[in-house]
């Protein structure tokens, strides 16, 4: 029993541990919060069976807060996010022009012209007085936010569409764009 526990704890531990990082929307996140829920309970087994109560007591915190995550990503985000994807749906039947979600930014593919990926979107600043947008931030190269080069695209060089932001821009162009910089 004790082996078998350990095992499931660690295989769920891990598999929700990737899909939570991996930051792939809120159902996913949620998914991932139910696993950890699993491992925290094989977790627990495996505290109780060995008479470890450090083990024990953490994961009986851990897996009340899996419980909170589940709540917060698998309820309340993912009616969020359904309201926004129902709100651009809508926007389509009306007239004038298409909404999207702000929130789907994050990630999306920055394509040129031609249709290659030159850069993803990182997020967008708008002014605070009407919300118009001024500029996304864009990544390029590095891998995992190490080693990426983060640039200003005006916002008047983009076009939401179809899941990516289309540009008047190429790959070598965006080198030459300003950067965004913490410091």
């Amino acid at each position: 029993m004790e082996d078998l526990a350990g095992w499931v704890a660690l295989a769920a531990t891990c598999i929700a541990a990737l899909m939570t990082a991996s930051n792939l929307g809120a159902r996913v996140t949620g998914w991932g919060f139910v696993i950890f829920t699993i491992g925290a309970a094989a977790w627990i087994v495996v505290g109780l069976v060995t008479q470890q109560t450090q083990l024990l007591y953490s994961n009986i915190f851990l897996g009340l807060v899996d419980l909170f995550g589940i709540w917060r990503w698998l309820g309340r985000r993912a009616r969020i996010s359904d309201t926004a994807a129902a709100e651009v749906e809508r926007s389509k039947e009306r007239s004038g022009e298409e909404l999207f979600s702000m929130g789907s930014l994050d990630g999306l593919p920055v394509k040129s012209p031609n249709g290659d990926t030159v850069a993803y979107a990182v997020d967008a600043l708008a002014a605070c007085v009407g919300g118009r947008i001024d500029y996304l931030i864009i990544r390029t190269g590095g891998v995992g936010g190490v080693g990426e080069t983060l640039h200003r695209l005006p916002w008047k060089q983009a076009i939401v569409s179809d899941g990516h932001i289309q540009c008047n821009i190429s790959a070598a162009d965006v080198a030459n764009l300003p950067l965004a910089t913490a410091g």
